[in-house]
């Protein structure tokens, strides 16, 4: 990555040599005889680094720092001092500098200083990205939190008292539900009402990631670590360093991280890949996930020693299937939640399809249920959903009961293919042609549909 590097030194001869090393690194670089010149070029170019003398006429290093500082404390500043003057470069790093080099000094001493530099910008940038993530995140739950997780049922009353008496708490939460029921959303709400809540929460989807790759982005990984590793990187434990960490499918991990992972539990210290200093970390570990780990456990895949520790309090989500009475409420937050996205008047559900909702058995759970309201409110005629609005999972209308059975003497693979074709061409038609919306029907993803669609041949034409 190319940076814009500042070099502000009166010696010719030294500003030039520093130039050279700059430019053979493969960054732009601006340079200026003095303080004056070097704020009007900061002003002008905008820099990454800047790298200053401490002792110069008029415009000293440090006003120079100052000025830098004052207008973005975002760009690094590096001080060159001669060797009698190190106090004085003591000082400018109070002021704000981030490191000084004293002369005279060696190319190969200056290009480990600038690399220094540009990897602590970038876990900057990273730290700032992920507190604007984690903004965003906080945002959706926190006053949103406690209507989100919507329901009267006993089975929800028992999920909020557990939460109010384990968020102020540093203990180990452990989420056991199936898909869809909201377990992140409850390692949210716990991190909101904990007294970490200033601190980022940060999630991790454990079962996203090949093994190599997790265990660079739990623990991160020095420069050099493995190929492709072209610079430090911090990993999630130190990034949710003062707030929590959420192990999403935490049932799909390796043996391998599964040691690691008992080991931060243990000792609350990680090593980054290729690296051997111990870090220490102040972060509260809450996992999930929809396996029985129990039954991991007894068949030899998941670490005994690391289930224990992981399971201090146990939080059980039900389905929704076992907690129908709280479908109607569930619908009415749909409802407005989700008006704005879909553009659409209807504000209520009629009683029998309402007696369709609560009689389904919803696999999916509440995200299925959301997703089924949404259908329905793109294609309610009027403000009320009735039940030819549902999706056909619902009412029991299966799109398969209409399709042409094709040849019984053709093979499997031909059978299941002309089968895909004939749904996918129904949900198109049915979405008038919108891709997004028949991808939403047949709950793949768009670029799913798009490779089927190349595949099948299926384009407008098959609107007419």
């Amino acid at each position: 990555m190319t940076d814009s590097i500042l070099i502000v030194e009166d010696n010719d001869t030294l500003r030039e040599g520093m130039a050279q090393v700059v430019e053979r690194m493969g960054h732009v670089v601006h340079t200026a005889s003095g303080g004056s010149e070097g704020l009007s070029l900061f002003d002008e170019h905008d820099p990454t680094l800047v790298i200053t003398d401490l002792k110069m006429d008029e415009v000293d290093g440090m006003e120079v720092l100052r000025s830098i500082r004052e207008q973005d404390e975002s760009t690094l500043v590096m001080i060159v001092t001669a060797f009698g003057s190190i106090e004085k470069a003591v000082d400018a790093m109070k002021a704000g500098a981030f490191d000084f080099i004293p002369k005279p000094f060696p190319p190969d001493l200056l290009r480990g200083k600038i690399e220094k530099a540009l990897e602590m910008r970038d876990a900057r940038r990273e730290n700032a990205r992920l507190a604007q993530e984690n903004e965003v995140l906080r945002r959706d739950a926190g006053v949103e939190t406690d209507v989100e997780i919507v329901g009267e049922s006993k089975a929800i009353e028992d999920i909020f008292e557990q939460m109010e008496k384990v968020a102020p708490t540093d203990s180990t939460v452990y989420i056991h539900g199936e898909s869809g029921t909201g377990k992140e959303l409850i390692a949210r709400s716990i991190h909101e009402r904990s007294h970490r809540a200033d601190g980022p929460f940060v999630k991790v989807n454990c079962a996203a990631l090949a093994e190599s790759l997790l265990e660079s982005e739990l623990f991160g990984h020095e420069k050099g670590a493995f190929t492709g590793a072209h610079k430090q990187r911090l990993g999630r434990f130190e990034l949710a360093d003062g707030g929590t960490i959420f192990l999403d499918e935490i049932g799909d991990i390796s043996p391998n991280i599964q040691l690691k992972l008992l080991r931060v539990l243990q000792e609350h210290e990680i090593e980054r890949v290729g690296g051997e200093e111990t870090i220490s970390v102040d972060v509260r570990v809450i996992t999930a996930t929809n396996k029985d780990l129990e039954t991991e456990v007894e068949e030899g895949r998941f670490r005994e020693d690391l289930f224990y520790r992981l399971h201090i309090i146990p939080m059980k989500v039900p389905p929704l299937r076992r907690r129908r009475s709280d479908i109607p409420l569930l619908v009415d937050h749909f409802l407005d939640r989700l008006v704005g996205r879909t553009r659409s008047n209807v504000n209520a559900v009629s009683a029998e399809a309402m007696e369709l909702l609560r009689a389904h058995d919803w696999p999916g759970n509440v995200r299925e249920l959301e997703n089924c309201i949404e259908h329905a409110m793109v294609f309610a005629e009027d403000d009320t959903i009735e039940v030819d609005d549902l999706p056909p999972a619902v009412t029991g209308e299966e799109h398969t009961s209409s399709l042409d059975w094709p040849d019984e003497d053709r093979d499997l693979p031909d059978i299941l293919e002309d089968l895909e074709r004939q749904l996918i061409v129904r949900a198109f038609r049915k979405a008038d042609g919108v891709k997004t919306e028949t991808a939403r029907l047949l709950g793949i993803k768009t670029s799913a549909l798009y490779y089927k669609l190349e595949k099948y041949e299926i384009d407008e034409s098959c609107l007419e």
